[in-house]
């Protein structure tokens, strides 16, 4: 299935660019956050298991077991402060 990422703040900077098209066979954004982390080490060290990493599934936040399906678009940010 094709898929949209989305990569904002320190995510952004570690691989480099703020959005890529893939095609991918996960099932859901744990899935994916493993095949992403395997494409090259940029990704591995902006994705890695350890790090506070948010993820929003077309827009909304969500848990890394949310279904992935054809065309969705998926983001991943560091956590957000705010004052």
């Amino acid at each position: 299935m094709n898929i949209t990422l989305r990569y904002f703040a320190s995510v952004r900077e570690a691989i480099g660019t703020d959005q890529e098209a893939v095609v991918t066979q996960a099932g859901d954004i744990a899935q994916l956050r493993r095949e992403l982390m395997a494409r090259s080490p940029q990704h591995h060290d902006a994705l890695a298991g350890g790090k506070a990493i948010r993820v929003a599934l077309n827009q909304l936040a969500c848990r890394e077991d949310a279904v992935l399906n054809d065309g969705d678009e998926v983001a991943f940010f560091p956590p957000v402060t705010g004052g």
